[in-house]
């Protein structure tokens, strides 16, 4: 191993030399309209055909060609990793550089090498911007970028090899994903069944009137929501209330524990003021299932709705599960209006016009208890095959660093 004098790269082989990517690569600045060659999107997944053309109009015409073995890479910091060779002729985005491969190397191995973390460091540090959003890196410093070079041999010792190893990586990476979601939608489908027709088995059923849930057991009662909550309005006078979020996934909690980077007022004066056991709901995302019952005592945005119980017909643990389980989201959305999803509204009439099924309130805990055991299992499921995937691409970072850098030699066949 030599030094290669390059802080991101380190060490080499002795028989590596350095150069830079224009010594690699022209690049092609062909503008061409879509209408002739079919618009594709430069992804962290690498160069895909664009599914709907739908939005297309006449000013998408300045795009760039990229031909079949072209390199694309997005050159917007935002969109770091996004970048791959293209299996197409096609157009993509002014934002992204194409780059037409020269001879004598190889170009799988310096896709490999443009996707590890350590080289898009490198790349974006050569950017020039204002804010973190608008940093690009052009063309005209991307080829000073120093890299290693290899002999061509070795180039595609490492190129096949990395694609066979990565390929195993993806496809274990692929089926934790779809794993975990079988597990989120067994943990739904729990929740919906043990909210709606209880956990005691087979027992007699009578219709309960609620359209979205159809027959419930025959001891529950079935309520309208104007009879069981109605909506409070309280507001803060001194904005020392601890701020909290609604959310789809998470429920109602505090904001400090969430990584939110949207707009947050100076002044918490005049936000609606949210108790323990009320129920809180983002009436911009109801339909989503964006509700929840507080277990703290806070605020929440003035646009929000704040519902509290009327005589107490709900334990609160049973009450949040209902209010977010699945059959009762749908219904949220069908009752919300609104011209599309983003502008949906689910508003305190439509809200309080709902049946509701109402167990009783020992039942109502048993299926609370229920509910805890069995979703805090699942949890504990999802969490350790996220931890799964966390340290498979974390591994796979370092295999990709470690070999197109020359940290490792590719096993002999």
């Amino acid at each position: 191993m030599k030094e290669s004098g390059i802080e991101w790269i380190g060490c080499i082989p002795v028989d590596w030399n350095i150069d830079r990517i224009g010594e690699k690569y022209t690049e092609r600045k062909q503008k061409v309209s879509d209408r002739d060659f079919p618009p594709l999107s430069v992804t962290m997944q690498g160069i895909l055909a664009q599914l709907s053309t739908a939005a297309k109009t006449d000013a998408h015409d300045d795009r760039k060609l990229v031909c079949k073995g072209d390199f694309a890479i997005n050159s917007r910091s935002d969109r770091r990793g996004s970048c791959g060779i293209s299996s197409l002729d096609g157009s993509v985005s002014l934002i992204n550089t194409v780059l037409k491969p020269r001879n004598n190397m190889n170009p799988g191995y310096y896709n490999w090498l443009f996707h590890s973390t350590m080289f898009a460091d490198e790349y974006y540090r050569w950017g020039h911007g204002i804010v973190d959003d608008l940093w690009t890196t052009k063309w005209g410093d991307m080829k000073n970028i120093l890299i290693p070079s290899p002999p061509l041999e070795e180039q595609c010792h490492i190129s096949d090899f990395l694609d066979e190893k990565c390929v195993g990586i993806d496809n274990v990476l692929e089926k934790t994903r779809s794993s975990i979601e079988e597990y989120k939608k067994l943990k739904q489908a729990i929740i919906t069944e043990a909210v709606t027709k209880g956990i005691r088995g087979d027992r007699p059923t009578k219709e309960s009137g609620i359209e979205w849930i159809g027959e419930i057991p025959e001891d529950w009662d079935a309520k309208r929501g104007k009879a069981l909550f109605h909506e409070i309005k309280n507001l803060s006078t001194d904005g020392t209330e601890e701020l909290l979020t609604v959310s789809q996934y998470t429920g109602i909690t505090p904001r400090s524990q969430k990584n939110v980077t949207m707009f947050q007022s100076e002044s918490l004066v005049g936000y609606k003021i949210v108790e323990i056991g009320d129920i809180g709901a983002n009436t911009m995302w109801l339909w989503d299932g964006a509700i929840g019952v507080s277990t703290y005592r806070g605020v929440i945005s003035p646009s929000y709705n704040v519902y509290r119980q009327i005589n107490g017909d709900y334990d609160s643990k049973y009450l949040d599960y209902l209010l977010r389980n699945p059959l009762l989201v749908q219904h949220y959305e069908s009752r919300s209006t609104g011209i599309r999803a983003s502008r949906l509204r689910l508003y305190p009439q439509q809200f309080l016009s709902t049946i509701f099924p109402v167990p009783d309130i020992n039942e109502q805990r048993g299926i609370a208890e229920y509910l805890d055991t069995k979703c805090n299992g699942i949890d504990t499921l999802i969490e350790k095959k996220n931890e799964l995937i966390a340290d498979l691409e974390e591994y796979k970072k370092s295999l990709i660093y470690e070999y197109v850098t020359g940290k490792k030699e590719v096993p002999q066949a």
